[in-house]
């Protein structure tokens, strides 16, 4: 009789660890928003789509994928900058803290078209 009652209790005990490690799980995760991903297309002499749209406090991730020569992008009023090598792929992750527009520019020299090739990114509140 003894035994079934430290079952009882062993079984109880476990369960409500189980619950509580499951809600504060779910808490952790509803916390910290996992980071919008935006494929970008870097080819001379253009960034496709050339315009994004963010949210300002959301996580976001700009993944940047050259077709062609090395390209980079810097946003100086954000201090953000990615290289991108040839054929590669650089990934540029970060949380806009102010609205406006912003416009990034190949900080890669990739030929003649190289100083109109321009991203613009549009934080909104």
């Amino acid at each position: 009789m003894q035994k079934s009652l430290y079952t009882r209790i062993l079984f109880t005990a476990v369960l409500g660890l189980t619950s509580l490690m499951l809600s504060m799980t779910a808490s952790a995760n509803d916390a910290v928003p996992s980071p919008r991903k935006i494929q970008v297309v870097a080819k001379r002499f253009e960034y496709i789509p050339a315009e994004i749209t963010l949210k300002k406090g959301e996580p976001v991730v700009i993944e940047l994928t050259s077709l062609d020569v090395a390209h980079g992008v810097k946003f100086k009023e954000l201090n953000l900058s990615a290289e991108i090598k040839k054929n590669g792929t650089s990934e540029l992750a970060f949380t806009p803290t102010q609205a406006g527009d912003f416009v990034g520019h190949c900080s890669v020299f990739c030929g003649a078209g190289h100083g109109t090739m321009t991203l613009t990114l549009h934080v909104r509140e």
